[in-house]
């Protein structure tokens, strides 16, 4: 068995995301040879440097009189205007974004970045906001890829991004109860060292775990690679504290209740349109003595998904598992640093297991047995760990194939077992059919159920000349796909903006009417992260 570090933290993370990219360019690098040769000889590659960040155009800065009276509220050295704060703050991190600012569009910046560190001092900003009638953006780790961070700015005196930074403690743990409240601007890999130092995990590692902060976690409702063993993150929210227009909204007095229909679902994937959250209470487990990885090979991507299926509806699920079909396995992408390379081909399953040694083996044991009993093929561990020590990765990937002219993107979907194979069909016939046959359409599933499976693909063509249109063709054809043909429009990406036409189709004009009831309730002005969530 392998043993590896208990910390899934393999590499320190930059305070701020850059610019026009993902994550901390240090960790970045050109294309690498092999991946360059295999788009170049698909798809065909082109430079396309992004501007000189001071070149990007961003909004005037928030009136003089207005910043004074913010500073009153923080403190002056916590109102920034320069270019480079608000600049770092601009949308999130989807491609449509990224081609925005590296064409020097930065026009959704937020004319201010605001950063209170208390709740009432929230509250506080909250009703000044609604006094001014300013758009307030909650901002955490930026890594939004659904325009969920760019406010509507028409009729409003001016949008300030909420940056939550400075809410960035571990203010208490209940081992009893085994409970820990974190404060929404902790970043993942700070949120878990601060537990690791109690010998406690939250165990929520989603792609973004490195930038991505715990409050954004919430409000999206977001899944990690781990799913499988701890679940989804509003599934470990025991408790939330909220700052609203309304006052303070604290919900969580217990495990679990009848009290109602459960409000803390109302605030989880609200992204900010219904307040603030300022406090998470979740539930942790005790720190794994040991994580170990293993790659199994499938015939076909069907075979492997039956696989899957059989594990969960059996009730043994290893802490990861996830499913590469084809495509995706022939390029090498569930291993990054692989990618372009030689593949055996078939289809890759990665199984991660954690915990004490006795339960780990226990486990692994039962799993081999079911997956080898099907037919699947065990790699070993070395495949299992290459996924683990790039798991991170992915979307350095994305800014290296940009930089050549390759349109690169991710989106994902969730449907029962049986509509599986429909969905994924129908959604890469959509993409293939609106870029054209030079396209590389990649899938892996990324989170099990007994009942069903999300599906996550990824996208790679040429640019055109107007890749921001080129995309949002796609992007709507896709979607389309996905929500005509049973699933949903997002498993964890949440809303934002770019999802809302099909949220309303997917839950009808009586869902879309709650949702601007509680909005219409909540915040009456309309002032928090304007043009998000509700269609």
């Amino acid at each position: 068995m392998t043993r590896t570090n208990p910390s899934p933290i393999s590499d320190k993370t930059s305070a701020e995301m850059h610019w026009s990219r993902w994550g901390d360019p240090a960790h970045a690098g050109p294309l690498a040879e092999s991946a360059h040769t295999l788009v170049d000889t698909f798809i065909g590659t082109s430079d396309t440097p992004a501007v000189d960040p001071a070149d990007v155009r961003l909004s005037a800065p928030l009136a003089p009189e207005l910043l004074a009276e913010l500073e009153a509220i923080v403190g002056s050295g916590h109102v920034l205007t320069d270019h480079e704060s608000r600049l770092l703050r601009t949308r999130g991190k989807s491609t449509p974004d990224l081609l925005r600012l590296r064409a020097g569009d930065g026009s959704d910046s937020p004319d201010a970045v605001v950063r209170p560190s208390t709740h009432d001092e929230v509250v506080a900003l909250i009703d000044w906001a609604v006094r001014r009638h300013v758009a307030v953006v909650p901002f955490g780790g930026g890594t939004s890829v659904v325009g969920g961070l760019a406010a509507k700015r028409d009729g409003y005196a001016g949008v300030i991004s909420l940056d939550l930074q400075r809410f960035d403690k571990l203010v208490e743990v209940d081992r009893t109860s085994m409970t820990a409240v974190l404060e929404p601007g902790l970043r993942g890999p700070a949120a878990e060292a601060l537990l690791a130092a109690e010998g406690l995990t939250l165990g929520h590692f989603p792609q973004s775990f490195q930038y991505a902060s715990i409050g954004g976690f919430a409000v999206t409702r977001s899944s990690g690679q781990s799913s499988a063993g701890y679940g989804r993150f509003d599934s470990l929210v025991v408790g939330l504290k909220v700052a609203t227009p309304q006052g303070t909204l604290e919900l969580g007095n217990s495990p679990a209740n009848a009290a109602g229909p459960d409000l803390r679902e109302v605030i989880m994937g609200s992204e900010g349109a219904f307040g603030v959250v300022t406090a998470v209470r979740v539930r942790v487990r005790p720190l794994p003595e040991v994580r170990t990885y293993e790659a199994w090979r499938w015939g076909s991507f069907t075979e492997g998904a039956a696989a899957m299926r059989t594990l969960a509806q059996a009730g043994v699920m290893p802490t990861v598992l996830r499913l590469s079909d084809e495509n995706e396995t022939a390029i090498n992408l569930a291993k990054p640093s692989e990618v372009g390379g030689e593949s055996a081909g078939g289809c890759l399953m990665i199984t991660g297991y954690e915990g004490t040694p006795a339960a780990v083996e226990a486990k692994r044991l039962a799993v081999t047995a079911i997956l080898g009993g099907l037919g699947g093929e065990n790699q070993g561990a070395d495949s299992g760990q290459a996924w683990s020590d790039g798991r991170f990765h992915g979307p350095y990937l994305r800014d290296s194939l940009l930089d050549v002219g390759v349109l690169v993107e991710t989106m994902e979907t969730v449907t029962f077992w049986s509509n599986l194979d429909h969905v994924y069909t129908s959604v890469k016939d959509a993409l293939v059919g609106a870029l054209g046959e030079a396209t590389l359409v990649l899938c892996h599933i990324s989170h099990v159920y007994e009942t069903g499976a999300s599906l996550y693909f990824t996208v790679a063509t040429k640019a055109s000349d107007e890749p921001l249109p080129q995309w949002l063709a796609a992007k709507a054809a896709a979607s389309d796909a996905m929500v005509h043909n049973g699933a949903s429009i997002t498993h964890h990406h949440a809303v934002g903006q770019d999802h809302k036409p099909w949220l309303a189709e997917e839950i009808g004009p009586v869902g879309v009417q709650i949702l601007r009831a509680v909005k219409a309730e909540l915040d009456p002005t309309g002032v928090l992260n304007p043009g998000v969530l509700i269609p």
